[in-house]
């Protein structure tokens, strides 16, 4: 036997490996590896090996020819044996070639052939031993000769080689080592081990992290999906996919069109055809499928050793019983069980570590291919997926992927192990084992049934959520007006009322997840009581014996795993099906032609832009925009279109870029484009890249570009010149400015033809005759390109070359200036309508600059036109008005460009989120469960542990069944033992139930107190608070945080306190069992504990490196989907490929190392689990005289279920502390600083306050922020009550601060305001704000009905109300509506006109009728009649009222009894209008600008 079969053992392994292992290197090639000193000395063990077989061999000829005759196996063995010895030294130097580091089949083999050879060498010793026996000299040497080398072989091979020549990894700053590692370092993910050390030093930053694998990098993995998704839809177009679209057009395709139509038709009608779909799954499988199929192997490898656990439990419980049978056997098969166990974690963690790689590169696969498709779809097709659509495909779907990736295994793998262990039992018990089973399935219905009410109950809670958000965001972008009217209460019941309904919600989910915990729990119970009350009482004979009843539990174990899973898995595949389905779909769409537009090399001399007979519509089925457009454009020419709303002009420009589908004719550009599109598109990042956009930097070219677009003086303001960042979508720029970018990237690109949509509009007047002169014009830079310029200022007609006139998508008339006026067609009546508007802004336009670009430098304040609203009121001290001179704008130094004083380098728009790090704080717990109750804190607690306590007496008391004595075969008192164990399992159910549901609805308690919290606390902030904090950041405490304490953390409590008193519990019963135990389990604590707090650190770092860099993947593609048309036309999608391909990339660094460590860490922890049964059966055999076998079957039963658990609680305990951490911010918002209170009881003033409205500034000062300069000095006025008083100034000179300390949103730095008597800074705020009105410059409305956007307190009749809206010319609007007064307003108001909206706030004001008004006069939202309107209103309605204006069109107040003309925060004169025109002073050049004067 020893001869052959251990011989063979590993020559066998070898050459069935070999084929195989062959043909994988033969394609792998990585590479030549130089020899080194490690690889000669493993070649030249291999040939002395080959040698010794060879000389055992020859030994056994020479033996022959001396006549002693030995069986023929002594020659067959050496001959096998010397034969594989040199294929593994071939192998050695093969590997060597082609660049493997380090090898696990070799590894394998020289394992497996010193475990052989160990037998024999043992064998062999005990041979030599026996004095008699006589020995074979010659063949023991060469056997230890043969042992000796195999050992050192086997220690050589666990040290890799030295990476191969040419590798990518050697130009890498970062590489990870994984590629370097040995193979046992990568079995046990020892390689991860120095990153893990470094965590647990310091806080990961991103930087510490490697580079990724080149297998796993976006370029390696997207290039071949995309590829095969081609091949796949190359196969499948036998019939045009593109008609399956959008067949309802079939009456207008024209006669080119129609037998398209009847196609249309045909697929609609025989769907048989429609079959031939390109199949997404098949691509994907193609792509990643060779790679995942290893996992199977593994899966099923494991299944199959997760049973040999319970059967050598069989085998020990037997040899416990028999006391006869010899020690060696106990301590087989405890070496055995620990074997398995060990080799069972090594398996299932390579398995999961395929799965989570193979997740990974899906998810970058998926992103990157709807990267690559959103940049080449057609129009139509982005109308049918919005930008929050595709998003989605990137996040959630791709998230499904990986998720499904981790579990699609389980389809084949649960069925597998249910039939095995049922099997098992089956052999175990008999015919009994059905009950089990159909208890069991059983549970599956009512399991689905909570599955499906969960599901039902999860929908009505996210509508209501979504609900609360929606209200939420409003408030946060209109938190100012709440202020100002002081409406935070109503808004508060408001979203309270909402989330009272989700909290219902969330209470009837608890009660279902109580019930659900109870069956989970009691599941495996009621499983085994079911199956051994059927076998005890069918009959008498059957004895139930230690090995019976702990095998059986083992195995049941075991089951209950895969039968919980397979819901999960069937539903996940579902979501995963939806996902494909919609991927497929989007992947699918039609793509631009690009060969529509011919872009040809300026060689030929017709003309740098000809069209003929070109038409044009803007998908397949739609009818054409553009008809038979016929012109030729020179090169060098300046051409503008021009033409009423709606036209086609800018789809004309879209034409000739090729974003629109061609129908017939011809269209060619000579030449490289560029293209300003009409809504500017800028990126986020810093303002000079968006102007460079991807070019090199010519800093020559860069200054006079700047300095023609106008860009010098913004770049003035700016914090940090042409370096400051720009928000997302240009947040922090005017409308005029971000155009004027565009403009600036466009020009510095430097192309041969220019197309210019309308770039004129947003700037004022003189800025544009500034870009025309500079840029456009025949003498500006662009002179010698041809430019196409869509406009609507007629001033600029006259200079142009040709002039292009359309109506309808035709052209009417083409010519020059003179030709057209002379044929009086529409392009005089274009003339006649544009003149005079132009004309008005001319006037007004030319002297002030700030008539339309309202982005006015308002006391160090960026104001943005579009919202008022203050961004930035922190321009740090270096803003215009501060203490600093003012640099002229003349001196354009290039200091002067980038001025960056030091302080200001780290300029930044708001305040990040911060991500937090370090450990969370226990006082966090503790605020936690003081927000439960401490009733219920408690009690959950105590309710746990009697679960717990009557489990394991439950186990302990049937270990003392199974000892029971068996006489004649039976055992007494089987019913009351039964019995006894059946009441502990029905009390340890009830402990469940309660605990379950004092855990949800202390969840709920917790949940609606924190949020109540975190709502007064976010409105009781100053106005200051909501400037610094951008409102994503709120938003997301509000959904995300609140989300987390509402459904995750009460789970994960229940789930933490279950697996720690599961592993407590199991340490006591081992203990019980063999005390001796008890030396062992403190240093696997220790070790269980190191390892644990080493891994928590470095995850929780990782993970939120990883959330990190999630966004910017997001926030880019956003960005892409915006500017696609920008991107094409400036032929720049490569660039943006890469670009967000390295963001992802960048993503998956630290997403890789956090899988690897999850495995890193399970390897180790089950590793600890495994001594811990090792030790428990070892110390059993030990002691076996004197223990039952019941208590051993007991103990080891438990230990083999401490593996989990081990897993289980670290897993519970990391989720637990990054999740407690919503605790954490939430409560961070508490210790903000908050405003003054909102009413003081003492100091309320009488109810008829203020009597008659006078307002008197006595030394009043004011500033924004500590560090800042006063905005306000020294203002002294008292203004009468019923007085209409006018507050002017030149930007910037702080009128609306003026206002602003009137409502204290900002309190006064000196002096005081008193209003009737009373100082303001008294009285509560809510008392003061109640009793001023403003009619804000930006009308704010919430959604809501009308109503409630006048009334939100219903303190008013509907009479009351009818009223106000009367008297502001509401009226007839209103009543017009089908709803009256309850017509829904939509989201920030956009379903009423801007000039509503104005009406609207007048209209609250009416209401509210108090003794002080406060105008804010809209700049650009107010056409001239609503402005008259408002004004008349106010004259008459308000007469007996103080009325404060602060005004930017002169002639609103020049009837007003006194104006306060203000400059830089100083009353410079005071005064009645006629008086002070006469004074000639700052008023005066005001209204003489403004042609009052």
């Amino acid at each position: 036997f020893q001869n052959t079969v251990l011989f063979w053992v590993p020559c066998i392994y070898l050459w069935v490996c070999f084929p195989i292992y062959f043909l994988y290197l033969h394609q792998h090639d990585r590479g030549y590896i130089q020899m080194s000193h490690l690889n000669k000395a493993k070649t030249a063990l291999g040939l002395l090996l080959w040698i010794i077989c060879w000389a055992d061999l020859f030994y056994s000829f020479w033996e022959r020819s001396q006549n002693i005759f030995q069986p023929p196996i002594f020659f067959i063995s050496p001959t096998v044996l010397g034969i594989t010895m040199l294929l593994a030294t071939f192998l050695i130097q093969y590997e060597r070639m082609k660049g493997v580091q380090s090898s696990g089949v070799m590894l394998i083999f020289w394992f497996t052939a010193l475990l052989c050879a160990t037998i024999i060498f043992r064998s062999k010793i005990l041979h030599a031993l026996n004095l008699v026996a006589e020995v074979d000299v010659f063949r023991y040497v060469t056997f230890y000769s043969y042992f000796i080398l195999v050992l050192i072989q086997l220690i050589l091979s666990c040290f890799p080689e030295r990476p191969p020549l040419f590798s990518e990894t050697v130009n890498d700053l970062n590489p990870c080592p994984e590629s370097s590692a040995s193979f046992l370092s990568k079995i046990t993910f020892w390689w991860i081990t120095g990153l893990m050390i470094q965590g647990y030093r310091r806080p990961l930053e991103a930087k510490d992290l490697w580079s990724l694998n080149k297998d796993d990098m976006s370029e390696e993995i997207v290039p071949g999906l995309t590829t095969y998704w081609a091949k796949e839809c190359a196969n499948t177009k036998k019939q045009p996919i593109k008609m399956v679209y959008s067949p309802q057009k079939q009456i207008q395709s024209s006669n080119s069109n129609g037998e398209v139509a009847e196609e249309v038709e045909a697929l609609i009608i025989k769907p048989s055809q429609r079959t031939a779909e390109p199949s997404l799954f098949k691509v994907l499988y193609k792509t990643f499928g060779p790679y995942f199929l290893m996992s199977f192997l593994f899966k099923a490898s494991h299944d199959l050793m997760m049973f040999s656990g319970p059967e050598i439990l069989k085998l020990l419980i037997n040899f416990v019983n028999d006391k006869d049978a010899p020690d060696w056997q106990g301590y087989l098969y405890t070496g055995l069980l620990f074997a398995c166990a060990c080799l069972q974690t090594l398996i299932l963690h390579q398995y999961f570590h395929i799965c989570f790689v193979t997740g990974m590169r899906l998810k970058t696969a998926v992103v990157g291919a709807v990267y690559r498709k959103a940049l080449v779809i057609t129009n139509s097709a982005r109308k049918t997926s919005t930008v929050g659509e595709i998003v989605n495909l990137m996040s959630v779907d791709a998230q499904r992927f990986m998720d499904l990736a981790t579990y699609i295994n389980m389809i084949w793998s649960a069925p597998l192990q249910v039939i095995l262990a049922l099997y098992l039992l089956w052999q175990n018990l008999g015919p009994s084992v059905l009950a089990g089973v159909a208890v069991m399935i059983l549970l599956v219905p009512v399991n689905a049934v909570i599955a499906m009410k969960t599901k039902t109950y999860q929908v009505a809670h996210m509508k209501s959520k979504d609900n609360r958000i929606k209200l939420m965001n409003e408030i946060l972008n209109g938190i100012k007006v709440l202020k100002l009217y002081a409406w935070e209460l109503a808004f508060k019941e408001k979203v309270l009322g909402i989330r009272q309904e989700e909290l219902k919600v969330l209470k009837k989910s608890a009660y279902l997840a109580a019930v659900s915990t109870f069956t989970w729990v009691c599941a495996p119970f009621l499983v085994a009581l079911s199956t051994f009350a059927v076998y005890v009482l069918v009959d008498k004979n059957n004895v139930l014996d230690a090995q019976k009843a702990f095998v059986s539990l083992a195995l049941f174990n075991i089951l209950r795993f895969p039968l919980n899973i397979l819901p999960m898995v069937i539903s996940s595949i579902v979501q995963a099906s939806v996902s494909l389905k919609r991927l497929r779909l989007f992947l699918s769409h039609e793509e631009l032609e690009t060969n529509s537009v011919i872009r040809g090399s300026i060689k030929d001399t017709e003309g740098s832009i000809i069209v003929k007979h070109a038409t044009f519509s803007w998908s397949r089925n739609d009818p054409p925009s553009l008809n038979d457009m016929n012109f030729t454009i020179p090169e060098g020419a300046l051409i503008a279109i021009v033409g009423q709303v709606g036209c086609g002009k800018s789809s004309l420009l879209s034409a000739l870029l090729g974003e629109m589908d061609k129908k017939e004719g011809y269209v060619a550009v000579k030449g490289t484009v560029a293209y300003v599109p009409q809504q500017a598109w800028i990126q986020n990042a810093t303002l000079k890249d968006n102007i460079i956009f991807g070019r090199e930097i010519k800093e020559s070219q860069y200054k006079r570009v700047v300095e023609a677009c106008a860009l010098l003086p913004d770049i003035e303001i700016l914090p940090t010149g042409d370096r400051t960042e720009i928000g997302e979508k240009g947040v922090n720029l005017s409308g005029g400015q971000k155009q004027r970018v565009s403009l600036a990237r466009a020009v510095y690109c430097d192309t041969d033809v220019y197309l210019f949509d309308d770039p004129l509009s947003a700037v004022d007047a003189h800025v544009g005759k500034h870009i025309f002169d500079k840029v456009i014009g025949p003498k500006g830079i662009l002179k010698n390109k041809t430019r196409v310029l869509v406009t609507h200022g007629v001033s600029y007609l006259p200079l142009m070359d040709t002039i292009i006139v359309m109506t309808d998508g035709k052209i009417s008339e083409m010519g020059s200036y003179q030709e057209l006026l002379k044929q009086d067609g529409a392009f005089a009546e274009f003339l006649r309508t544009y003149a005079n508007a132009d004309q008005e802004v001319e006037s007004t336009g030319a002297n002030s600059p700030t008539v339309k670009e309202g982005k006015h430098m308002e006391n160090g304040v960026l104001a943005n036109e579009a919202t008022g609203k203050p961004l930035l009121r922190q321009l740090s001290n270096s803003s215009t008005y501060s203490g600093e001179t003012v640099k002229s704008l003349n001196q354009t130094s290039t200091t002067d460009l980038q001025k960056v004083p030091v302080e200001k380098n780290a300029w930044k728009l708001t305040e990040a989120d911060t991500a937090k790090t370090g450990r969370v704080k226990a006082a966090m717990y503790w605020e936690y469960m003081k927000a439960i109750g401490l009733f219920i804190s408690f009690l959950s607690i105590f309710l746990f542990i009697c679960n717990h306590v009557a489990s394991l007496a439950s186990n302990y008391w049937l270990s003392l069944w199974t000892d029971d004595p068996v006489i004649n075969g039976t055992q007494q008192h089987t019913n009351v033992r039964l019995g006894v164990y059946g009441a502990l399992g029905i009390s340890q159910g009830i402990a469940v139930f309660g605990y379950s549901m004092a855990v949800s609805i202390g969840g709920i308690f917790a949940s609606r107190l924190l949020h109540v919290d975190l709502l007064h606390n976010v409105l009781r902030s100053p106005m200051s608070f909501f400037e610094r904090t951008p409102s994503g950041n709120l938003v997301n405490r509000f959904s995300k945080e609140i989300d987390t304490i509402d459904s995750m953390i009460p789970q994960i409590i229940k789930m933490f306190m279950g697996s720690t008193f599961n592993v407590i519990g199991a340490c006591i019963i081992i203990l019980l069992a063999t005390p001796i135990v008890a030396i062992v389990i403190p240093p696997l604590g220790l070790a269980y504990f190191f390892v644990q707090r080493f891994y928590v650190a470095t995850s929780r770092q990782l993970k939120r490196l990883e959330s990190v860099s999630r966004s910017p993947v997001y926030s880019h593609f956003n960005e892409t989907l915006l500017g696609v048309s920008v991107i094409r036309a400036f032929e720049e999608q490569k660039r943006f490929i890469h670009q967000s391909d390295l963001k992802v990339d960048e993503n998956q660094k630290a997403y890789y190392p956090s899988i690897v460590a999850n495995r890193w860490l399970a390897v180790r922890l089950e590793c600890v689990g495994n001594c811990i049964v090792f030790f428990a059966a070892l110390f059993a055999v030990i002691a076996r005289k004197s223990l039952s076998p019941g208590l051993v079957g007991l103990s080891v039963s438990y230990s083999l279920q401490i593996t989990t658990y081990l897993n289980w609680l670290v897993r519970m305990s990391s989720e637990l502390e990054t999740n407690i951490v919503a605790v954490e911010r939430v409560k961070e918002y508490s210790e903000m600083e908050k405003e003054a209170p909102w009413s003081i009881e003492q100091t309320a003033p009488p109810n008829n306050w203020p009597p008659e409205g006078k307002v008197e500034f006595r030394g009043y000062g004011l500033r924004y922020r500590e560090d800042l300069d006063l905005v306000l000095k020294n203002i002294n006025v008292s203004i009468n009550g019923g007085e209409k008083v006018g507050i002017v100034g030149r930007t910037g000179a702080g009128k609306s601060s003026l206002t602003l300390g009137l409502f204290r949103i900002n309190e006064s730095a000196a002096g005081e305001i008193i209003i009737d008597g009373v100082n303001i800074a008294k009285i509560g705020l809510h008392d003061l704000r109640f009793k001023i009105t403003i009619i804000p410059q930006d009308p704010v409305l919430f959604s809501g009905s009308l109503r409630m956007n006048l009334d939100p307190f219903d303190k008013y009749s509907d009479e009351e109300v009818w009223t106000s809206l009367e008297l502001a010319h509401l009226k007839n609007f209103v009543s017009s509506l089908p709803d009256k007064l309850n017509h829904e307003c939509s989201e920030g108001g956009e379903n009423l006109s801007v000039g509503q909206r104005q009406l609207v706030c007048l209209a609250r004001a009416l209401l509210r009728k108090t003794k002080i008004l406060v105008l804010d006069e809209a700049t650009a939202a107010v056409d001239l009649e609503t402005d008259d309107l408002i004004q008349s209103t106010i004259r008459t309605q308000f007469e007996d009222c103080t009325v404060l204006t602060i005004a930017h069109r002169l002639n609103t107040i020049m009837d007003y009894e006194r104006i306060l003309v203000l400059d830089k925060g100083k009353i410079v004169e005071c005064d009645s209008p006629a008086n002070l025109l006469q004074k000639k002073g700052i008023f005066y050049s005001m209204a003489k600008d403004s042609g009052l004067a």
